[in-house]
């Protein structure tokens, strides 16, 4: 009788354990089958767009933009030969979602000839300056998605001044300077509806590994109490607007 009573207690801490491991594992089982899904719903040639975006950090991106569109459309804020805006524009697609894309198209200033990010291909041999939009547009054909993505060419401020479109999300990539990622969050994050995510690229918490300023904007985004911070996916700093969601139907 005691040895029956001692045996039915180790089977079931065992099963107690068992189950505590398997409500830890099965999410990120489900979150690694979510994501292969996705990749496979990413154009292939993905890998081969000029920019700067991580694979895992693109995939993010389309997860996020899902979800956003049941709230409105994306925008995004420096799409340079677009890779982050086929991971964007692929979830509108889904979605039946507008994506709009704002970038000058004229490259930063590390891309500038004889600049660290110099690259030939870009260059417009008549006027002598950068121009990705032939670029940006011929991706946009081969994603299928020229009648999902609005592509503007002009500057963030100018597309803000008479801006009236609630948003779902909004992505910030342009100018890495503070004075300019400052003006991307002051001009777009009054769009932002309740829900809505608003995300930063290249986000290093340790100065050694990158540039500072929008590290430093995400933290004023966070400080302003108008959002809550989401797990970050490598350099992608991820809020979430506070506030009653209204989900569009």
């Amino acid at each position: 009788m005691f040895a029956s009573n001692v045996l039915s207690r180790v089977v079931g801490i065992v099963f107690e354990s068992a189950q505590r491991q398997l409500k830890l594992v099965l999410p990120r089982c489900i979150l690694s089958s979510r994501r292969m899904e996705n990749s496979n719903l990413i154009p292939p040639f993905i890998s081969e767009i000029k920019g700067f975006l991580d694979e895992e950090e693109g995939q993010r991106l389309f997860e996020l933009a899902l979800e956003a569109c049941s709230l409105g459309p994306c925008l995004e804020i420096g799409s340079f030969c677009g890779k982050s805006t086929v991971y964007l524009g692929v979830a509108c697609k889904i979605k039946g979602k507008t994506l709009f894309s704002i970038d000058h198209h004229r490259g930063s200033e590390e891309q500038q000839p004889g600049q660290p990010y110099f690259d030939f291909e870009l260059l417009d041999s008549k006027s002598g300056v950068i121009d990705s939009f032939p670029y940006f547009r011929a991706v946009m054909q081969k994603a299928g998605l020229d009648e999902v993505v609005v592509p503007m060419v002009s500057k963030s401020h100018v597309v803000a001044r008479d801006w009236a479109t609630p948003l779902g999300l909004v992505f910030i990539d342009g100018g890495h300077s503070y004075d300019m990622v400052i003006k991307d969050y002051d001009y777009w994050y009054p769009y932002l509806l309740p829900g809505g995510f608003l995300v930063f690229h290249d986000i290093f918490l340790d100065p050694a590994e990158g540039g500072q300023a929008p590290y430093e904007v995400y933290k004023v985004a966070l400080a302003s109490g108008e959002f809550k911070a989401l797990p970050m996916t490598k350099t992608l700093g991820i809020l979430q607007r506070s506030g009653p969601v209204m989900v569009e139907k």
